[in-house]
């Protein structure tokens, strides 16, 4: 307090994205919130705003809007200290629940490093301190979430609500179960994004998946109930064909379009071909969906402007479909995944 007058400060935010997009998340945030707002670097795949910037709640809302594409998970810092700093496990404790608007029963922790570590220790620092204070300490699930970021010479804390951190992982590191079934990697991108933005596949629905070979997709889009058009030139996956739900259509995108009489609820596109070419071929399937039809595709980006790119990709879809989402998730690569609705 200062002259009988409060003080608010002001808490930076940390938002998690790939090391070689660190650039292009921080073009965007300037973009969307004006060129004054001051960014640090922590690390090579997290970035502190610390001045002139959002609200966590504004930032979150670009971000799951599409306007802002390359944050995969976003938390607000409450301290940082030196790897050899970090203060005894109670008071870790009562810097987390100073943050929170009342003594919670239940609370996420989620830890992670500087590499593909998981910053395990740190998780059963944390679970240990607020287990004595009674709360039942899991690892997503929860209405708050704790973030621990454990670099080479930094510890981060953050607290933040789970309705504002994009995702319910670690710095938005899923992390998804192989299994022997698997056709593709290309099958975690889709999974990834159904279970990030919470998607809804219709139930008996048609779907449509462009560019389906070797039918990583497919297979994935069967686990939730659709029967499947199957449009490659390419071979699927014998596992694959073996499965009556599944319609191989061995062609490519525009003979299939010719010759096509259905409507489909569901689209999927993950195509190898850039931006615009993958856009467009999304518009030449809008008057085979349905009104209001959901789809899934895949940005391909790379190169010096790939957020140019990838806008004018989204600004190509804008014509035919809503935007729900656009965001790199963590199995994206050098790409995003789009959701949007057909118009």
């Amino acid at each position: 307090m200062v002259d009988g007058h409060l003080l608010c400060v002001v808490l930076p935010l940390l938002f998690s994205v790939a090391t070689d997009s660190y650039d292009l998340a921080v073009r965007e945030i300037r973009d969307e919130f004006g060129p004054k707002v001051r960014i640090e670097r922590v690390s090579g795949d997290l970035g502190r705003i610390v001045e002139n910037g959002p609200s966590i709640e504004e930032l979150a809302d670009a971000c799951i809007a599409g306007r802002i594409m390359f944050i995969r998970h976003l938390t607000v810092e409450i301290a940082s200290f030196g790897v050899d700093e970090v203060p005894p496990a109670h008071e870790l404790a009562e810097l987390v629940l100073a943050e929170l608007p009342r003594h919670p029963q239940q609370l996420a922790v989620q830890t992670w490093t500087d590499g593909a570590g998981t910053g395990g220790s740190y998780y059963h620092l944390l679970e240990e301190a607020l287990g004595a204070r009674g709360i039942e300490v899991t690892r997503a699930g929860q209405d708050f979430v704790v973030s621990c970021f454990v670099g080479r010479k930094t510890v981060v804390l953050g607290v933040n609500r789970l309705e504002d951190s994009l995702s319910d992982w670690p710095g938005g590191r899923m992390r998804l179960a192989r299994s022997d079934e698997r056709v593709s990697r290309s099958e975690f991108k889709l999974e990834e994004a159904i279970q990030t933005f919470g998607l809804r596949l219709p139930e008996g629905g048609k779907a449509l998946d462009l560019g389906a070979s070797p039918g990583g997709w497919t297979r994935i889009l069967r686990q939730y109930g659709q029967e499947v058009w199957s449009v490659d030139p390419g071979a699927l996956d014998r596992r694959v064909t073996a499965d009556r739900g599944v319609h191989h259509v061995g062609t490519t995108a525009g003979e299939f379009f010719r010759r096509n009489q259905l409507r489909f609820d569901v689209v999927v596109n993950d195509m190898r071909m850039d931006q615009i070419l993958s856009a467009r071929v999304m518009l030449d399937a809008v008057p085979h969906l349905r009104r209001g039809a959901l789809a899934i595709v895949t940005l391909k980006g790379g190169g010096r402007n790939q957020l140019d790119a990838a806008r004018r990709g989204m600004d190509v879809l804008r014509k035919e479909y809503d935007v729900l989402h656009a965001r790199q998730l963590h199995h994206n690569r050098n790409e995003l995944t789009v959701i949007a609705e057909a118009r």
